[in-house]
């Protein structure tokens, strides 16, 4: 009885409303302003180990169309069209689709892909993708939106075949997990992907989810180069770790092999880097579309 209640509890709770509250108790919030001063450094010539591993888990079939909502400058859109997927490649940010422009043109790949500005919480009946317009339709690291539950039905409705999302399956990216264990500094994981998944199963998807990871390196010129930028990981009660950050760089940094070379961002390497590897666990889930189309 009490098993049955239990999971009565779970297929019952508001599992959207309780999204919405751990979003309005963040300290940040995504806007297409804070992306279109990022988009400078984006600069996607290269296919990052992340959207090589992302790719290979969307399982597309030959010829498949597909929605890129949150697109960014195209780390997934341009090599899906370059292996001759249609894409609609959506975002909110209009200088990372200006990026994207870049890729486009870069690439020869204005036929294949479709540039549109699009936010979450736009209408998309009014300026989204028609139903059923794609094959495919996902979003790569890029549900920042307050309503959880109305993004993942904007992207069953849109889809034809299958849908997929990846949401952090541990840390937030913004921390090194490494560095911060070991000088003793608290860190609170995100299981955002815990929310879309129950809420899935209460839409009437059998969602799967497979997990991956994906690495990171982090550079910097100078001892204090370093402090100064992972300082921005000692926040919610570890500021008075700086000693211990200071000292764990001091003893870890080695010769960066490839300084001055683009990063995967497009911004020159710096001098130093860390000796391990920062790695970011990520949750691909994946389903096959429940909402019936619309006239």
């Amino acid at each position: 009885m009490a098993d049955g209640d239990a999971r009565s509890e779970l297929l019952s709770a508001d599992w959207n409303g309780e999204w919405m509250r751990l979003q309005a108790a963040r300290h940040r919030t995504d806007d297409s302003f804070e992306w279109d001063k990022r988009a400078r450094h984006f600069r996607p010539l290269e296919t990052a180990p992340y959207a090589r591993d992302f790719i290979k888990l969307l399982a597309l079939e030959p010829g498949e169309s597909v929605l890129d909502m949150g697109c960014g400058a195209g780390s997934i859109a341009i090599p899906l069209a370059q292996a001759g997927h249609s894409v609609i490649a959506a975002d909110f940010s209009p200088a990372m689709l200006g990026t994207l422009d870049a890729g486009i043109e870069y690439y020869g790949l204005e036929d294949l892909i479709s540039p549109l500005e699009l936010a979450w919480d736009d209408d998309w009946d009014l300026v989204g993708p028609v139903a059923k317009a794609v094959d495919v339709a996902f979003a790569s690291r890029s549900v920042t939106t307050d309503d959880l539950k109305g993004a993942l039905a904007k992207l069953d409705r849109t889809a034809r075949r299958r849908c997929a999302v990846t949401m952090v399956a541990n840390s937030s990216p913004r921390y090194d997990l490494h560095l911060m264990n070991a000088i003793g500094a608290s860190v609170t994981c995100s299981n955002g992907f815990v929310y879309a998944f129950n809420i899935l199963i209460q839409m009437g998807a059998l969602p799967q989810v497979t997990y991956f990871e994906s690495p990171r390196r982090d550079t910097f010129d100078s001892l204090e180069a370093g402090v100064a930028d992972f300082s921005r990981m000692l926040e919610h009660g570890n500021e008075d770790k700086i000693d211990r950050l200071r000292d764990y760089i001091a003893q870890h940094m080695i010769e960066n092999p490839h300084a001055g070379e683009p990063g995967s961002k497009g911004v020159p390497q710096g001098r130093y880097m860390l000796d391990h590897i920062r790695k970011v666990r990520w949750a691909f889930i994946a389903w096959e579309p429940v909402s019936e189309s619309r006239s």
